[in-house]
């Protein structure tokens, strides 16, 4: 695994947990929920990031992530949580009239705080914490080109990485150009990092790119790469179809990417965006479907993304406990 002397001394516990841990169960979706809620209102610019500065969306957002945090003690599992942060930018902070307020940080600190209310068990709860593309993460022609998002992203990646979050992750990405620049954004800041795509059944990025061109092409021009890559926003056999391409993936994809946050819809991204009606899967079949990925592939982090809920991360936490999947 790519990963630097500078950054193992540094984010020894982190790295431990994730090279110790035969499997970590993610969070499930935590934005469509809350858009879900009637008595909610997502910001046009921020979304949920200013959540936590008020009283009844701030206990919302820790409702869900409790649930979450629940199922992962109860089954033993090590858990992925990430920062409410995924569109705290510089500019989209200023838009939504905070300047000068460390979102970033307030909400690393209390999803901290959430996390240090479990005694032992928050020893293995990992804090990311959460960056996505500038535009449309189902729209790769707004993507970013490479010096223009490792630009634009520098600031939110210096801000998560002086929190207290554990590892950077960059999600959703639907193109090349900008997940190349966002990776050498995290990069820079010493902190282990993620990257992971939204992908096709064609093994490809949303843009079109290869998944295994994506990849070698990343690992190539960052230093230091990414610790790993995942698969987000996609469903579980969109997913699986995408890493046994024949064409478009290969063995070193298999072994780079190392995790899946799923979809409940078996739909394209061009279907699923601006769709107002929830498309969901029975939560037992979603944790069978996810957690076979865990041992037919040897995907290591498995969770959730749109359509989950803490019904479905139970059901996959029982299937991942019936392959014995536990910290080694």
């Amino acid at each position: 695994m790519h990963v630097t002397d500078e950054i193992k001394m540094t984010h020894r516990s982190f790295l431990d947990l994730f090279t110790s841990s035969s499997c970590i169960l993610g969070e499930g979706a935590v934005i469509e929920r809350l858009r879900r809620n009637s008595g909610l209102e997502l910001d046009p610019h921020l979304v949920n990031s200013a959540f936590i500065y008020s009283r009844t969306p701030r206990a919302a957002l820790e409702s869900i992530c409790r649930q979450y945090l629940e199922i992962g003690r109860d089954s033993g599992l090590p858990l992925l949580v990430s920062t409410p942060t995924w569109r705290a930018s510089r500019e989209r902070i200023a838009a939504a009239g905070y300047a000068g307020v460390d979102v970033n940080g307030d909400n690393a600190r209390f999803l901290s705080l959430v996390r240090n209310s479990y005694g032992d068990y928050a020893a293995k709860v990992i804090i990311c914490g959460l960056m996505s593309c500038r535009g449309n993460a189902y729209s790769p022609g707004e993507a970013l080109d490479v010096d223009t998002a490792r630009d634009y992203h520098a600031w939110q990646a210096g801000k998560l990485a002086e929190s207290e979050v554990d590892v950077l992750l960059a999600a959703t990405l639907p193109a090349i150009s900008e997940a190349t620049g966002l990776a050498l954004a995290l990069a820079a800041t010493g902190k282990p990092y993620l990257v992971s795509f939204v992908v096709r059944p064609a093994g490809t990025l949303l843009d079109g790119t290869p998944l295994h061109t994506a990849i070698a092409g990343i690992d190539a021009v960052v230093t230091p790469p990414p610790l790993a890559y995942m698969i987000n926003c996609t469903h579980a056999s969109f997913a699986r179809a995408a890493l046994l391409h024949p064409d478009n993936s290969s063995s070193m994809v298999r072994k780079r990417v190392v995790g899946l946050l799923a979809n409940t819809a078996a739909l394209s991204p061009e279907e699923l965006d601006d769709n107002s009606r929830l498309v969901t899967e029975d939560p037992a079949t979603f944790g069978a479907t996810v957690a076979a990925l865990h041992r037919d592939q040897g995907l290591k982090i498995l969770g959730g993304c749109c359509g989950t809920d803490e019904r479905h991360i139970s059901a996959l936490a029982a299937a991942l406990a019936i392959d014995t999947c536990r910290p080694s």
